[in-house]
């Protein structure tokens, strides 16, 4: 309870004394700082994920995400040649499919030649559902029901749009929180400005450095180990099929300006600071990430890229959602035995600059250790995808500075949660 009363001071502008009472956190892990080694220990093998391409206009905007699903579920077990039968189990972010992309999942599993005997299912939390299905693979190899599994995430928001809520109760009105929770997120993305004073100009400068980042890291080549190149085909303008093989993160702008960026007119509010510029892309992508028990890793004789130290799993307000991770990092982190200081690269998703913002200056996180192969704002966020990205992503980043290291995944999560996630990089 100390440290909940520790964490709610992220909420303090409010002048809510029910916050505390409110927060509900969720911790999986094992102390980090010392560095021993467990047979028990959940360590990540390998990763990797598609190019993201621009949702309705990019390279995958015909391309059902069975299909990308199932590029990165092939391409992880054959680059370490682990046989699809050894898996346990496999678990899927999914937001906007149909029953969280149930059906979509099996599908995918069938036309990666994998067995039926080995099982499937989606998960849907928001934005961290791709983090999400890596808990849940971890939650199966922690309690012995399974020793290997592979945790993905895929989202086609070029084929799937966010629109209906589904069916709710009329009562919503009545309970001020239930309808903050149906608040549009570029709302929410206002109310985080306004509420903690994040200027348009902040905002803008944070999304001016998240794509020069990425547009470095792509020069640089720092993406392609990640990346499956995917062949599609795509209706070009003229109407006609076109075979494309996509291996670039098509939302990276290398031209953006400061004095573009400032030229853009509020997306959500006539006298917002939040556009089109300082906020994620809508994106399609997926990404798979194969994780295991440390001592049935070492016995097939498969690499160890990374080892799950802690988690969490927050909630927070939902009108200020993007908070999620200010509260969720600083509980992942004490669970792990680490702090701030401890890590060395934060991987936060950019769903808008104006809560990415708040939550590094909230945490005091120096800049260059966020994002420093760029962010959402830059590469796009396919909703269920995004999480299982983000750990490629990072431990890619970790594996090439080329020493033990530390690094957290985090995200904010619609209807007013966060998460959070450390790894540790053990060197080479």
């Amino acid at each position: 309870m100390n440290r909940l009363k520790l964490i709610s001071g992220h909420l303090s502008p409010r002048g809510s004394s029910s916050t505390t009472r409110d927060l509900q956190v969720s911790l999986c892990g094992s102390t980090a700082r010392g560095g021993g080694t467990s047979g028990d220990d959940v360590v990540v093998v390998h990763g990797r994920r598609t190019a993201i391409g621009k949702a309705k206009r990019g390279a995958f905007k015909d391309t059902t995400p069975d299909e990308l699903l199932s590029a990165v579920m092939t391409a992880v077990l054959t680059d370490v040649g682990l046989s699809p039968d050894q898996l346990g189990d496999i678990c899927v972010g999914n937001v906007l499919q149909p029953g969280a992309g149930a059906l979509m999942a099996r599908v995918a599993h069938f036309l990666s030649g994998f067995p039926e005997s080995v099982p499937v299912y989606t998960v849907n939390r928001q934005c961290s559902s791709g983090l999400q299905a890596l808990l849940n693979i971890a939650g199966s190899i922690r309690s012995r029901s399974i020793d290997l599994g592979l945790a993905c995430g895929v989202e086609s928001m070029s084929l799937q749009s966010i629109g209906n809520p589904g069916d709710l109760s009329s009562r919503l009105t009545d309970n001020d929180k239930a309808r903050d929770c149906i608040i549009p997120m570029g709302v929410t993305s206002e109310n985080v400005a306004e509420q903690f004073g994040v200027s348009r100009e902040k905002q803008d400068a944070f999304a001016l450095s998240s794509q020069q980042k990425a547009a470095r890291a792509q020069s640089l080549g720092r993406f392609d180990q990640e990346i499956v190149p995917v062949t599609v085909t795509m209706v070009d303008g003229d109407g006609r099929d076109r075979q494309v093989t996509v291996s670039k993160d098509d939302g990276i702008r290398a031209g953006t300006t400061k004095e573009g960026l400032s030229k853009l007119q509020p997306a959500f509010k006539p006298d917002g600071t939040t556009t089109a510029g300082n906020s994620s892309q809508v994106s399609d992508g997926a990404a798979a990430v194969l994780i295991g028990r440390r001592s049935a890793v070492e016995a097939l004789g498969l690499p160890v890229l990374g080892v799950l130290r802690a988690s969490a799993v927050v909630g927070v307000p939902p009108d200020i959602m993007g908070i999620g991770p200010a509260v969720a990092i600083p509980a992942a982190l004490q669970h792990a035995g680490l702090t701030v200081d401890d890590i060395d690269v934060f991987e936060i998703n950019e769903a808008f600059a104006s809560q990415a913002v708040y939550c590094v200056e909230k945490l005091g996180i120096p800049m260059e250790k966020v994002n420093p192969n760029g962010g959402a704002i830059a590469l796009g966020h396919p909703l269920g995808c995004t999480g299982a990205r983000q750990v490629v992503t990072l431990l890619s980043e970790l594996r090439r500075r080329g020493t033990r290291a530390f690094g957290v995944v985090s995200m904010c999560i619609g209807t007013g949660m966060g998460a959070a996630a450390v790894f540790e990089y053990p060197g080479p």
